[in-house]
C-alpha cells in the first residue's frame, strides 16, 4: 500500500479527528490531507526557538556556553527534566538539548526569556511562515479568557521546514546542522516515529530527526528521514476530548503512517 493510501485510510477511520498531514521530498512518496490547515501543535513551535538559538550561535552573536539560571517566576511542570535536577544553572547549549530531547518546559521558558519571543516571530516571518508560530511561554494553567495556544502550524509549512533542515537550507547549512544535531536527541518516538522501531534512548546515529507535541486533544509529530533524498513529514491531529477520547485511534494511525514512511512509495 502506498503512503498516500495509508494516509487516506487513517483519516477515514477517525472522522471526529481534524488532521493536517504532509509527506514530501521524495518522488513517489508524496502524500497529504488538508496540509494547509492550521492546527494547534502543542510543543512543535519550540523548533522555532531552537532554530533562532542555532542561528545566533552559528553567526557568533550568542555564546553557547553562556549560563542561564532557572527563574522561579517562569517555572512550569509537565514535560522536562530540569525541574527534577539539582543544578540551577546550565549553559545555553545544554538548555537547548533539554528542549530537543525531552521537550523541557522549564528550559523552554528560560531560553525564550533570553532569546525573546519577538526574535522568534521575526525568524518565522523571515522563513515566510504564515500558519506556524510559537505564541507564548509555556504555562502551568490557562489564564481565564486567554485561549492562545502554545503553538500552531500547518503540515505543509512544517514538512517544508523539516525538508529545508534536512537539505541544509534552513537559514544556512550551519544552522541546519545544529538543529539537526539537537533534533537527533529527541526521546519521544511514540507517534509517527514509533513505526520505525528505533530505540528512543539511543538513536542519535539513525536517520530519523523529529519533534513532537502533546496536549489534551492534540498530537503532532514532525521530522524527516535523512538520506540523498530526505523524506520530510508533518502529521498533526486535533480533536475534542470532551466529546470522545480519540487518543488511541490517533496514535495507532500515526504509527501506521510511520511504518509506511520506512518503505514509502507505490507497491
Amino acid at each position: 500500500m502506498s503512503i498516500s493510501a495509508v494516509v487516506s485510510e487513517v483519516v477515514a477511520a477517525t472522522p471526529d479527528v481534524t488532521w493536517s498531514i504532509a509527506v514530501t521530498g521524495r518522488p513517489g512518496a508524496e502524500a497529504g490531507h488538508d496540509p494547509g490547515r492550521r492546527l494547534a501543535t502543542a510543543s512543535i513551535g519550540k523548533i522555532l526557538l531552537l532554530a533562532e538559538t542555532a542561528r545566533r550561535i552559528t553567526e557568533g552573536t550568542l555564546d553557547p556556553g553562556e549560563v542561564l539560571r532557572r527563574d522561579p517566576a517562569i517555572a512550569v511542570a509537565d514535560s522536562g527534566l530540569w525541574q527534577h535536577l539539582a543544578v540551577d544553572a546550565l549553559p545555553i547549549a545544554d538548555v537547548a538539548v533539554l528542549i530537543a530531547a525531552v521537550s523541557d518546559n522549564y528550559a523552554t521558558n528560560v531560553l525564550l526569556q533570553r532569546i525573546g519571543l519577538d526574535a522568534v516571530r521575526a525568524l518565522a516571518a523571515a522563513l515566510k511562515l504564515e500558519q506556524t508560530a510559537l505564541n507564548r511561554m509555556v504555562r502551568n494553567v490557562r489564564i481565564p479568557g486567554d485561549n492562545t495556544r502554545l503553538s500552531t502550524g500547518s503540515a505543509r509549512e512544517l514538512a517544508a521546514l523539516m525538508h529545508r533542515t534536512a537539505r541544509g537550507r534552513l537559514v544556512s547549512a550551519a544552522v541546519s546542522a545544529q538543529l539537526d544535531a539537537w533534533l537527533a536527541t529527541n526521546t519521544d518516538l511514540s507517534m509517527v516515529a514509533a513505526g520505525l522501531d528505533l530505540d528512543p534512548l539511543a538513536h542519535v546515529g539513525a536517520r530519523l530527526r523529529n519533534k513532537t507535541g502533546t496536549d489534551n486533544g492534540i498530537r503532532a509529530d514532525v521530522g524527516y528521514l535523512r538520506g540523498d533524498q530526505p523524506l520530510a513529514y508533518a502529521v498533526l491531529a486535533n480533536w475534542n476530548p470532551s466529546a470522545r477520547d480519540a487518543t488511541a485511534d490517533v496514535m495507532a494511525g500515526m504509527r501506521r503512517i510511520g511504518a509506511e514512511l520506512s518503505d514509502p512509495g507505490p507497491k
